[in-house]
């Protein structure tokens, strides 16, 4: 098979999902007057900012962002933010990566953000695999998948318009 024939949300679906979750996000934020969207470094960071350029447009509430840098391979290694403490520190966080696969990266990624006190922690992915190690959930979630292990989701954010695919 093709990458053409293992497509799991073109680019229309891929921003329908970002739209929705952007709603989600405001939805459960409404009485925030900050909210602060973490992007996990590559694809999750993409996903960050396309959330935060919808959020801008549908809602008043000042939106940052913040660039999460962890060692996917080694999350045992230290995890730096684009952001200092101080900055995130009693506000409303919400922790995005593209694709929640055995949930190792989200999982760190949280525990990073626990060390801080906050107003409200939520996580967001745009394809939920169900294969998960950790007990860890997207509180907002673009499409749950159920796939074999073997199987791999790519997010493709690499041209004008964004494809998921199944490998």
């Amino acid at each position: 098979m093709t990458k053409e024939h293992n497509i799991i949300l073109n680019s229309v679906q891929i921003h329908q999902r970002i739209k929705r979750i952007a709603y989600q996000i405001y939805e459960s934020n409404s009485e925030e007057k900050e909210v602060v969207i973490a992007g996990i470094i590559g694809n999750g960071y993409i996903f960050a900012e396309k959330l935060v350029a919808v959020l801008s447009e549908i809602s008043d509430i000042k939106v940052r962002i913040c660039l999460v840098t962890i060692n996917k391979k080694n999350p045992l290694n230290p995890i730096t933010t684009s952001l200092s403490v101080d900055e995130y520190t009693n506000k409303s966080l919400v922790l995005v990566d593209d694709v929640l696969n055995s949930g190792t990266t989200l999982i760190y990624g949280v525990k990073h953000f626990l060390d801080v006190p906050l107003q409200r922690f939520k996580t967001a992915v745009l394809v939920d695999r169900n294969h998960k190690k950790y007990p860890v959930k997207a509180d907002f979630k673009g499409v749950s998948l159920s796939t074999s292990i073997k199987e791999h989701v790519h997010i493709d954010f690499s041209k004008g318009e964004a494809v998921a695919y199944l490998l």
